[in-house]
């Protein structure tokens, strides 16, 4: 793949038409966090019947699940067969329902790109609860607990949150998890607090991960996951907080004080304890980061885009800015970025098309190279727009704010390079 398709295009301009008509004028409330970024995110999937393509494609896997557990059943084969024959149905189908895959990829990479030349915000907040929230509960989930908010967080009719981070184990996550999950009969309870929480403000649909609470070490206890809902008592989700960009994507805190939980809000993927709840995160970590490859090239496009711009009519000593050597060495290295971050997109693209998913240490190697480009090339846009590149009414300033979250989150820059080395020296 050296090009999108006519097809591809096609989406494209449309995706890119609504991002003009509906996300480009709400800019500046978006920017400061005035306006909570929803509705937009739902006027999108009504716009190209996104929550439709949902909802029939929801439908049609819980159908099929069903299917494979009772042939199992008819079989002989014993629960744990129909759970497993279950999953791997859901394996084969969650890309297409959570983030786009198989034929067709492009329809969520390119949204992706277009929404990030205005908002990289839109995308976190829309990534997490449709990728991580409603990605695991249909990883992860019974038919039951899919029904029950699955449907609700694929349609972007409810907003979802994924709570692992927490005050003292950020790139630990975990092994210094100190939330905990303490059996009581036939319930857990849940005590602990997690923060910088995409969504965390508004979430109806919470995916939460704790330690069994059993008198181990620390380190050695499970891992679960539990789906909360807004409103339990004892369960307290912050406003936002403040923060230095993404400011069009509500982060917070959550606060958990004895909130009491069924087993009908354990997530066990067919698996048990550490090992589900464990793998359960490592998934969604591909997923991430391999994401932000497509958020880095939209916010590179538009950059590139405004500053090709500004060079042609900014005018010095008597000349066009671009006429300068100096210019045309940050315009030529911001173009090599673009090309090097669009196939890395080509690349997840064709995987996907090609039903693969990338490795742990593949994803970390996209997400890597494609946030420091991101940022650099922000770094360099905002210094060829010179005092108009400080100031808001250029956008440059906002991009470059937002960029310098790609090399923090979803593992910083830092466990990138000790994932791929991990596993370059495993070989």
């Amino acid at each position: 793949m050296i090009d999108w398709s006519d097809e591809d295009v096609m989406i494209r301009d449309a995706v890119r038409n609504w991002v003009e008509e509906k996300a480009r004028p709400h800019m500046d409330a978006l920017d400061a966090g005035d306006l909570p970024p929803y509705d937009l995110i739902r006027d999108l999937f009504r716009t190209f019947g996104m929550d439709e393509m949902a909802r029939s494609s929801f439908h049609a896997r819980l159908d099929k699940e069903e299917r494979a557990a009772a042939r199992s059943a008819a079989s002989g084969g014993e629960p744990a067969a129909a759970e497993a024959a279950a999953e791997a149905v859901a394996d084969d189908d969650t890309a297409s329902e959570v983030g786009g895959g198989g034929a067709n990829a492009s329809l969520s990479i390119l949204p992706i790109v277009e929404l990030c030349k205005v908002s990289p915000g839109l995308v976190t907040a829309m990534g997490v609860s449709l990728g991580l929230a409603a990605g695991t509960i249909m990883k992860r989930g019974s038919a039951e607990q899919k029904r029950r908010w699955g449907l609700d967080l694929l349609t972007m009719d409810k907003v979802g949150a994924w709570a692992i981070t927490e005050p003292n184990s950020g790139s630990d996550a975990f092994g210094g998890m100190q939330a905990t999950a303490r059996r009581d009969g036939d319930e857990y309870v849940i005590n602990g607090s997690k923060t910088f929480i995409t969504n965390g403000p508004y979430a109806d649909t919470i995916v939460f991960y704790c330690k069994l609470d059993d008198g181990r070490d620390p380190r050695d206890r499970e891992i679960l996951t539990f789906v909360l809902d807004r409103g339990m008592p004892g369960l307290e989700q912050s406003k936002p907080l403040r923060k230095m960009g993404l400011h069009s994507s509500p982060t917070g805190e959550l606060f958990l004080n004895d909130v009491r939980a069924g087993a009908d809000r354990l997530l066990t993927g067919g698996g048990a304890g550490a090992q589900s709840g464990r793998e359960s995160a490592r998934q969604n970590f591909v997923t991430e980061r391999a994401g932000v490859a497509a958020m880095a090239l939209g916010v590179i496009e538009e950059c590139l885009r405004l500053s090709v711009d500004y060079a042609k009519k900014r005018e010095l000593w008597g000349k066009p800015i671009g006429d300068f050597q100096l210019i045309q060495l940050k315009l030529a290295k911001m173009e090599v970025a673009r090309l090097n971050v669009q196939n890395l997109v080509f690349r997840h693209v064709e995987m996907q098309r090609a039903g693969r998913t990338p490795t742990l240490a593949e994803a970390s190697a996209m997400k890597l190279y494609a946030a420091q480009a991101a940022a650099e090339v922000t770094q360099e846009a905002v210094q060829l727009f010179g005092g108009n590149g400080y100031m808001s009414e250029y956008r440059v300033e906002q991009l470059a704010r937002d960029a310098k979250s790609f090399q923090i989150y979803a593992g910083t820059d830092e466990i990138q390079v000790t994932h791929i080395a991990r596993d370059l020296l495993s070989r």
